[in-house]
């Protein structure tokens, strides 16, 4: 496409931060719910089990309609897809703020995860079209910022309007933003005149074998863990169908001509890899996203608003870092680039797996800057190029494939710390136990020294020998579990270590043809 056909000036730049707003949103409530579901329990009346679906309904819905994203463009046109998306999540989140009962809560999550679902994709192929491929690093990173800070910033702000002004505010804050963003969509954002329209057959088969296929793997992925895994008949036949769905759906898609999904594309080996690592990178994005939190809170006791705030160092080093590498993908060879965010991301993660409960706020600000340094040159660096060899009038629908395959990497994140921390804190309380007993010199000088302190405190002698064994199981607990967070980072950094391989098999960077002589 030649460089005058792109938006010029200004327009471009509206454009970008037009569709940021879309992906922002859809992204933050992914995580902006987490906070607030204790607060949610008491409202509804609903245990931990059951609560944890008005996370799961918002992501089974979304994950759906972004795959199906680039389908309903070509049914509807892609502008009245996004604007009508953003209209329904704007409704979604009002309906959210006002539902009075757990019932109502989880209807509206999906009426607001199908109105996000197809909003992330979308505005990713409009920031594509809208830059000539030199610029394509710098759109990408404005793409960033809203789809890498939304997780960051979701805690922060889910936490303090949680406690400042009850849990239906982290709904409510959606609307005015979402009515600007509507607007600005309406204003500023047309199709492209190549951009097919309508369809000859709806792909009935495809739609059934997607929904049945990311429905259930939502489901064992949510359930697992409280399930036990593989021990429970319904994890097995929940997996079993699961793998059923998704071959069925692959070997579908390639067999008609109109499909929901156009595995085709996967030829594309940019595309491929791309989505690949993205894999990896929505592990490691949402995996410490979820696990620092869990950390501050349960192990330093910090409230939901602070424990949000944690996670604020990263938020700003990406914001800082996400023009930098978009800058520097014209000039540095992009898997030097991505190499280089790996290196940092396995440097922060070596830095989370030496903490101990004498570690505070201060101490984890060093770790989070360097990957929120390291996640901008993986992430933009690989979305620029995993899309740049994509014919444009297939731009939407690899998208929606690429987001797919991070937001997949998301959910298997939540479901492997929270697998690692269970098992590995059983493995590790059953060391540290062995050595709890009367032969060791370091236990006998803990138990009679704590002995007189709680006698001296008022507890008679019988009863303080029984309240020294509570004190130490607490405190072999605690480390047990500690040491099971630092378990999860060893293995975030061998996940990043293993993507490594990948980038070699990307494409070197074509050399530029010198211009011609200058002439006397």
């Amino acid at each position: 496409m030649d460089t005058a056909e792109y938006p010029s000036g200004a327009r471009k730049w509206i454009i970008a931060l037009t569709v940021v707003f879309g992906s922002f949103m859809a992204v933050m409530d992914i995580s902006v719910v987490n906070v607030a579901l204790p607060h949610m329990m008491g409202s509804f009346g609903a245990n931990l089990s059951e609560i944890t679906w008005v996370a799961t309904a918002y992501s089974i819905a979304e994950i759906i309609m972004l795959t199906m994203a680039a389908w309903w463009s070509t049914l509807l046109g892609r502008k009245r897809l996004y604007v009508g998306s953003f209209i329904l999540f704007t409704a979604g989140s009002a309906l959210c703020g006002t539902a009075t009962s757990f019932t109502q809560m989880i209807v509206y999550r999906i009426i607001q995860g199908i109105g996000g679902g197809t909003l992330i994709p979308v505005s990713q192929a409009i920031l594509r079209e809208s830059f000539p491929p030199e610029e394509q690093g710098m759109a990408m990173a404005v793409n960033g910022m809203g789809i890498v800070l939304a997780p960051a910033i979701g805690p922060v702000l889910g936490g303090w309007l949680t406690d400042h002004f009850g849990w239906p505010w982290i709904f409510y804050i959606n609307v005015p933003i979402s009515i600007v963003g509507i607007l600005m969509v309406m204003a500023f954002v047309f199709d492209p005149a190549y951009l097919r329209r309508g369809v000859k057959s709806i792909d009935w088969g495809g739609i059934a074998l997607l929904t049945i296929g990311l429905t259930l793997m939502q489901l064992v992925l949510e359930r697992g863990e409280q399930e036990d895994w593989f021990q429970s008949s319904w994890i097995i036949a929940g997996t079993i169908a699961t793998v059923a769905s998704i071959v069925g759906l692959v070997v579908w898609e390639l067999l008609i001509k109109e499909p929901i999904i156009d595995f085709r594309l996967l030829k594309n080996i940019p595309l491929t890899v791309g989505s690949l690592i993205g894999l990896v990178f929505g592990i490691g994005l949402f995996g410490t996203t979820f696990l620092l939190p869990e950390f501050t809170q349960h192990m330093l006791g910090y409230t939901a608003y602070d424990a949000g705030l944690v996670l604020l160092p990263r938020a700003i080093a990406l914001f800082v870092f996400m023009p930098v590498a978009g800058a520097l993908y014209k000039h540095v060879d992009a898997r030097v680039l991505i190499i280089a965010g790996i290196a940092l991301i396995i440097w922060s993660s070596y830095g989370l797996s030496e903490l101990s409960l004498s570690h505070g706020f201060w101490d984890l600000v060093p770790i989070l800057i360097i990957m929120g340094a390291g996640m901008p040159f993986m992430f933009v660096t690989m979305t620029t190029v995993a899309l740049s060899t994509v014919p444009r009038e297939d731009m939407t629908q690899a998208s929606g494939i690429y987001t797919l395959t991070r937001r997949v990497g998301g959910n298997i994140a939540y479901a492997l710390v929270a697998t690692i921390v269970a098992h590995r804190s059983q493995f590790h309380r059953s060391h540290l136990v062995e050595n709890v007993n009367a032969m060791n010199p370091n236990y006998q000088q803990f138990h009679g020294a704590t002995t007189a302190a709680l006698v001296d405190h008022g507890m008679t002698a019988q009863a303080a020998p029984q309240a020294v064994l509570g004190i130490a199981n607490n405190m072999v607990n605690q480390q047990a579990t500690m040491l099971s967070y630092n378990d999860v980072a060893w293995i975030m950094a061998g996940l990043f270590l293993l993507a490594l391989p990948l980038v070699f098999l990307l494409p070197k960077p074509k050399k530029k043809k010198p211009g011609p002589a200058p002439g006397h």
